[in-house]
């Protein structure tokens, strides 16, 4: 079985990430074509041309997604995709994600309301992003010095995407600032692995949570049932939870709460059980 899943897109990211390390043999070369630039049957192609190249299995699927598709629906059909293919050789999904991206990431959740772990994010433990210490710059002049190719994608220069109009906003931040804010970012992802575990350890792996917990932990009611539902496959927004605390607080016991098309809240007595 393979040990990594590269996600390629043809762009300078992931073509520096194909370079820059010493991948095993089995490594798995992956491209989504998402089908909205007339371009990507060409950037496709140019990956499958480089995974030869570098002596690696290629694997690609293509979408109809046009040319109206949100970034977050993109986002979704690709890493459904990753998924799909890590999980058949039982790999571990590899992505490009830099330093840049860590600040881009932060700002656009900052800038749509987000509670604490928006301030951390690209920390999921299923993805391994190796160039997380590099700058866009390192990896221009990794890519210049050792001459590689690669595709340019003409989407990063429409306005229609938030974080193109960000990333031309950033461009005016100091180095000094963002290093500060990346420092900041390295902080609150040791809080927040300290969090998990405290939540880890009063909830442990039980398919229910007491409802005395659940309904008297005041703000932070909200994050328990997220951590909860996250650890049983079921993922819900700040927004969301709080919601459904507002709704299940005066449920009788047999009474249920949806929660997505196959999760359900049921009310009991001393707790409310996931099923």
């Amino acid at each position: 079985m393979a040990n990594y899943v590269l996600a390629v897109s043809g762009g300078i990211d992931s073509v520096v990430l194909l370079d820059m390390f010493d991948w095993p043999a089995d490594t798995i070369v992956a491209h989504f074509n998402h089908g909205i630039r007339p371009s990507a049957d060409a950037d496709c192609a140019f990956v499958k041309r480089l995974s030869r190249r570098y002596g690696f299995e290629f694997a690609s699927e293509k979408a109809a997604l046009g040319q109206n598709c949100s970034e977050n629906l993109a986002r979704q059909r690709r890493y459904d995709f990753l998924r799909r293919i890590a999980k058949a050789h039982q790999a571990e999904i590899v992505t490009a994600h830099h330093a840049d991206d860590c600040i881009e990431s932060i700002a656009i959740n900052c800038l749509r309301g987000t509670g604490w772990r928006g301030l951390a994010p690209l920390d999921n433990p299923e993805i391994f992003r190796p160039m997380l210490a590099l700058h866009k710059a390192d990896i221009y002049r990794y890519a210049a010095e050792h001459r590689l190719s690669f595709r340019l994608d003409q989407t990063n220069n429409e306005e229609q995407y938030l974080r193109n109009r960000l990333r031309r906003v950033l461009q005016a931040v100091s180095p000094s600032d963002k290093a500060q804010l990346l420092r900041y970012y390295h902080r609150q992802l040791a809080l927040k692995a300290e969090i998990d575990q405290l939540m880890r350890e009063i909830l442990g792996t039980r398919n229910y949570i007491p409802r005395k917990l659940l309904l008297e932990s005041g703000d932070a009611g909200a994050e328990l049932l997220r951590f909860f539902l996250r650890t049983h496959g079921c993922l819900l927004t700040r927004p969301q939870a709080n919601r459904c605390l507002r709704e299940i607080k005066n449920f009788t016991p047999g009474k249920k709460y949806s929660l997505d098309k196959t999760h359900f809240l049921e009310a009991r007595r001393q707790a409310f059980y996931l099923c």
